[in-house]
């Protein structure tokens, strides 16, 4: 599996440079996201620019990201620039679960954002 993955305080984004996201990548994405949680990533952009085929164990592979990053900060799907890919996640419905931002520059803005919010919210003092 071919992959760039830039490190940043707040964010890590990790840029899947393969044509196909399937069953042959999907176990090695998974363990790369579990290695990334591991080394104590709190948000996570997944860029599939270069991506332009997914099939049912890439989404599966997507689904566990996010599932890891519910409790310790944001993950987030950006470029899905291909036609076949942006219809396979909306016929899925996982348009309806996933943070799906268009740009890079975009998700790290809402990285950001939802840093500073955690923030506040962490600040307000309990109601009693």
């Amino acid at each position: 599996m071919k992959y760039k993955i830039d490190k940043n305080e707040k964010y890590t984004v990790l840029s899947l440079e393969e044509k196909n996201l399937n069953s042959l990548l999907a176990p090695d994405l998974k363990s790369t996201f579990v290695i990334l949680v591991n080394e104590g990533v709190e948000n996570l952009i997944l860029d599939l620019s270069e991506v332009a085929y997914v099939d049912s164990s890439g989404l599966s592979a997507i689904l566990t990201a996010d599932r890891l990053w519910k409790s310790i900060g944001s993950f987030i799907l950006t470029g899905l620039a291909h036609p076949n890919v942006k219809k396979l996640i909306e016929i899925s419905r996982l348009d309806t679960i996933l943070t799906i931002i268009p740009t890079l520059e975009e998700s790290i803005e809402y990285v950001f954002m939802e840093a500073m919010e955690r923030e506040l919210r962490a600040e307000e003092p309990e109601e009693e």
